[in-house]
């Protein structure tokens, strides 16, 4: 199986380098890593243009080789797919392991997720995988569980498929099981606090809390309760239920 790891952390971050090393131990994969050159979370779907993208080849320890790009999550994946940047095109995506869960409306800013989602439009089944902590201390659990999975369930990996998954901050064994899940509706209570440089300029800083959706059957309550969350995703976001309301009114 070819795989190809990225995610929005950075090809440097913890996560992604974990990931690598475990499923490169038995030498079962083909695996290739292009990953944004520096932190970018939260970027979305973005991509980079008018501007060049510049690829840099890293070869890390645990025999880590891999690209770095200065763009987006998303931009890697089109120039490792599109650009023919690839000595062969890969069987599965996997962009993570993100520090931070990545649950309910936060697919939609996410650059994880989107990494994920672009590699669905192109045809190859793809993941996000994110881990509920942000100083992540140990993101083993978590990769081992993934390989666990491509072991076990190669034959749901069909083209198109995107999985979100989170896992709980718990350790091998700790997890109470893996549900599959809808995404939560949960919104953020936003707050843009009004400060000045040095220099007296004015510019605000953007925070906020999440509101926690915990209706029984969605990826927040699931990850709350200890259980590894597999929502899957789609890119069409058409509401059909509306169409034929509509052309009652628009002709």
């Amino acid at each position: 199986m070819k795989i190809l790891l990225t995610n929005d952390d950075g090809f440097f971050a913890p996560g992604i380098k974990t990931l690598y090393k475990v499923l490169a131990t038995e030498n079962r994969y083909s695996l290739y890593v292009i990953a944004p050159e520096r932190q970018r979370s939260a970027v979305g779907r973005s991509i980079t243009l008018h501007k060049p993208l510049f690829v840099t080849k890293h070869d890390l320890a645990d025999n880590m080789i891999g690209y770095t790009v200065n763009g987006t999550p998303t931009d890697c994946v089109k120039i490792a797919i599109q650009g023919d940047f690839l000595p062969a095109k890969p069987d599965i995506i996997i962009s993570g392991i993100n520090a931070g869960p990545n649950l309910g409306t936060d697919v939609f800013y996410s650059g994880t997720v989107s990494a994920a989602m672009e590699g669905g439009l192109l045809g190859i089944p793809s993941l996000a995988v994110s881990v509920a902590c942000h100083d992540c201390e140990d993101y083993l659990p978590s990769a081992k569980y993934i390989d666990s999975l491509l072991k076990k369930y190669s034959q749901i990996f069909q083209e198109n498929l995107v999985l979100n998954i989170n896992l709980p901050d718990l350790k091998m064994g700790e997890w109470k099981g893996t549900t599959v899940t809808k995404l939560g509706k949960s919104m953020y209570e936003n707050t843009f606090e009004r400060r000045q440089t040095p220099l007296g300029k004015e510019y605000y800083w953007f925070s906020g809390n999440q509101i926690i959706d915990t209706e029984e059957g969605t990826d927040q309550k699931a990850v709350i309760d200890g259980f590894i969350s597999v929502t899957p995703l789609q890119s069409d976001l058409t509401e059909y239920n509306k169409i034929k309301e509509l052309e009652k009114y628009i002709k």
